[in-house]
């Protein structure tokens, strides 16, 4: 009876600061654990094993070559492991040219590597199945429209070419080597608001910085000064406009200095009420011009995977769990009697957390969490086990960043054991 062992996205590859694997440890340890247990087993990474998207001074073979010459004790490891037990790979969009292109089967198959060029691959738990996929042709930005056609490239494809790679080429420069951790920020649609996030935590001129801090987290304090003003204006009640002066009286050269930082911010939040109308009408018509074209997320509550495996589900009633990857967020979830597991990612994850005051850009913080799920049959029935290999959160966070936000509590807490009983 075979096991089965997933993994995926480890995106492994890719121009200049981005060839960097960050996990590397970790992943020779799991593959050597794999090279020594005592069962009928396979691992099967689904999809984005590597990022041959970004590499873009490099073209064909070349990438395979760049890839063996850059991590040859992983390459290594592979070849070990997969003498002992089968290795599987498919592709991803990342690596969409390991579709396209056949050379890249006789070259894995050298380190003992498999490559099935489908879409989709199945493969038997006892009596029941597995359907297992990437995930790329249910996002509309990545899906491939003529899949195995080397020229058929989604949108992605030319964001990773043109920006992502820039990226890995220029995050070097950086007073912090941060922006080749592009590739971490999903969905995509978060990295305007991440760009802004590090320039004013790292990039930004310390003394503009520390210059700015005390009117960004004043800024809330001030409006609602503003509304004290105005209740006092009206006559509605003046007592606590008088308590106010009277503490910030009290507090002297303290005082004063708030005073002025809320006076400053109420000029400003006097011109964006004056400006507010016009911008408004500017921004609506630019929304509308990107929605237009596209480029411009859209609130959609579909789940596109989960109709995707339910759609499977009906029409193979054989198949126990569907199989993917891609949106880098792991979770397990039950459909009737079928379950639909997403296999994650092993590089670096964020997740934006508010700031705790006033009007500070959103705090990225940094984890890791390499998993990996574990299907077998057992009695008739599919076990599904999840498991992690440890690795420490990266304290990458600068010490305003700490202050002003908490970290968030981890999403989506996945059992240890789940038993599938058709």
């Amino acid at each position: 009876m075979t096991t089965y062992y997933f993994i995926s996205d480890l995106h492994i590859g890719g121009d200049e600061q981005l060839r960097e694997i960050q996990f590397e440890a970790e992943l020779l340890d799991f593959l050597q654990h794999l090279e020594t247990v005592d069962e009928d087993a396979e691992l099967i990474i689904n999809g984005d094993t590597f990022g041959l998207w970004e590499f873009t001074e490099l073209d064909g073979m070349a990438k395979f070559d760049a890839l063996l010459e850059r991590y040859p004790e992983l390459f290594e490891q592979l070849r070990a492991t997969g003498a002992e037990l089968p290795i599987t790979i498919i592709p991803g969009n990342h690596d969409y040219e390991l579709a396209a292109h056949d050379e890249y089967v006789d070259r894995l198959a050298a380190w003992n590597v498999t490559l099935e060029q489908d879409v989709v691959i199945r493969r038997s738990v006892g009596e029941q199945e597995l359907w297992i996929e990437h995930g790329m042709q249910e996002d509309k930005n990545n899906r491939c429209p003529d899949f195995g056609n080397p020229y058929a490239n989604p949108l992605g494809y030319f964001v990773n070419r043109h920006f992502t790679s820039k990226a890995g080429q220029l995050s070097g420069r950086g007073r912090y080597n941060w922006l080749k951790d592009i590739q971490s920020v999903t969905p995509m649609e978060l990295i305007p608001e991440w760009l802004i996030s590090n320039y004013f935590y790292r990039e930004m001129n310390p003394m503009l910085r520390y210059a700015a801090l005390p009117f960004l987290l004043m800024f809330n304090v001030s409006i609602l000064y503003l509304f004290l003003i105005l209740i006092d204006m009206t006559g509605i009640w003046s007592t606590p406009i008088l308590v106010v002066h009277d503490v910030l009286g009290q507090l002297g050269i303290v005082g004063s200095l708030i005073d002025t930082v809320i006076a400053v911010n109420l000029a400003i939040v006097t011109l964006l009420a004056i400006v507010a109308v016009p911008l408004y009408v500017y921004v609506r018509d630019i929304r509308t011009t990107l929605s237009r074209f596209g480029l411009l997320a859209t609130p959609d509550h579909a789940d596109p995977y989960l109709d995707r495996a339910q759609a499977v589900f009906r029409e193979h009633p054989t198949v126990a769990a569907f199989i993917y990857g891609h949106t880098h967020q792991v979770s397990f979830r039950r459909v009737d009697d079928r379950a639909v597991i997403n296999t994650g990612t092993w590089l670096k994850r964020f997740t934006p957390t508010s700031a705790r005051l006033g009007l500070l850009p959103t705090v990225f913080h940094p984890s890791f969490r390499l998993s990996y799920f574990r299907i077998t049959a057992e009695n008739g029935t599919v076990v599904v086990e999840y498991d992690e290999v440890d690795k420490p959160n990266p304290s990458e966070l600068s010490l305003l960043e700490r202050l002003v936000s908490k970290r968030p509590k981890r999403q989506s807490e996945i059992p240890d054991r789940s038993v599938i009983d058709r």
